[in-house]
């Protein structure tokens, strides 16, 4: 059985278009793991993949479609709210759809090259496990969760059902991750609120659990989804562990994960987390769970002096209330 939550009112959505889509794909027991960029560009290049010939291909894939892959009710809900479009070879979804832990997510459809794409991948899915296997250690109620830079929701719809929490928010700057997170939290039967801010600004209260997945790419074009900020991306990282702090309550925990340029051997974020819990009696840890993710964009200008990209878990528990650890 799903549990429901409490709900805010904050922002409230209506989009017919995507919840009838999400709906569809899972009544029709669609799956879809979405793999990197890289490799979904190179499965694509592969000779018969020019065109989807299922949902699959068509919602995971992002291929080109036929008209009379879906059914014509859905197409005309579909064309009429902009989620697909014609192309030279049929018709193309603005959408795809991914399978995790039991449930389905609408993101962006391969390309993400806009500045509001909503993105999911590989890192989506490490992050949602650092959650779940922090939350299994947890001794207390985790009643406040906040998903600080949400994109799908993923990441905090999961981690309300794991922790059966009374207040769910997430956050994004993103208009268009907080429609899509909406759609996806309805369908999963969490209730949750669906603020737009920039980190905390917009933001009230403490939490006990602040989580979050932010992007870590010095992107040239400075697309939100993806940049991070500073010489190489972690920009970002680092201001959420200085915000975040003020913003816990006693005994709350971080969980912050992200990719951390390694430069000449340094890993740029951990010395920052050691210089800002250093003396605060704070109770912390930092793991390196993957040593080189996006090998790709070592290529780039901006990667051109890092050693690698590792993805790497932040926990951090502030001082005072009930220890969970």
């Amino acid at each position: 059985m799903r549990a429901m939550r409490q709900t805010f009112p904050e922002l409230t959505l209506s989009d017919t278009g995507h919840s009838t889509l999400h709906s569809f794909l899972w009544r029709s027991g669609y799956k879809f793991v979405t793999p990197s960029p890289a490799t979904h560009r190179r499965v694509n290049a592969r000779p018969g993949n020019e065109l989807a010939t299922d949902l699959r291909g068509a919602f995971g894939w992002s291929r080109p479609f036929a008209r009379d892959c879906l059914p014509p009710d859905l197409f005309k809900t579909l064309d009429a709210d902009g989620i697909i479009r014609p192309c030279e070879t049929g018709w193309t979804s603005l959408v795809r759809a991914s399978t995790l832990d039991g449930e389905l997510f609408l993101h962006s459809a391969y390309p993400t090259l806009s500045d509001d794409s909503v993105f999911f991948g590989p890192d989506t899915y490490r992050f949602v496990r650092a959650v779940k296997l922090q939350l299994r250690e947890q001794q207390r109620p985790v009643r406040r969760i906040l998903d600080i830079g949400c994109g799908s929701g993923a990441g905090g719809i999961l981690a309300a059902k794991y922790a059966a929490s009374e207040v769910v928010v997430l956050s994004d700057i993103n208009a268009s991750a907080l429609r899509l997170a909406e759609v996806n939290a309805a369908a999963a039967g969490i209730s949750a609120s669906f603020i737009q801010s920039d980190l905390f600004a917009n933001l009230k209260g403490d939490f006990d659990m602040i989580i979050s997945n932010p992007p870590y790419m010095n992107d040239p074009l400075q697309r939100a989804y993806r940049h991070g900020g500073g010489d190489f991306g972690g920009a970002l990282s680092i201001r959420i562990i200085h915000e975040a702090k003020n913003r816990l309550a006693p005994g709350g925990e971080l969980l912050l994960y992200t990719g951390s340029a390694i430069v000449a051997g340094e890993d740029r974020i951990r010395r920052a987390a050691e210089e800002i819990f250093a003396k605060s009696g704070w109770v912390w840890s930092y793991e390196e769970i993957d040593p080189d993710v996006f090998g790709e964009e070592l290529e780039t200008a901006a990667c051109s002096v890092v050693d690698r990209i590792a993805a790497v878990v932040l926990i951090a528990r502030k001082p005072g209330g009930a220890s969970c650890w």
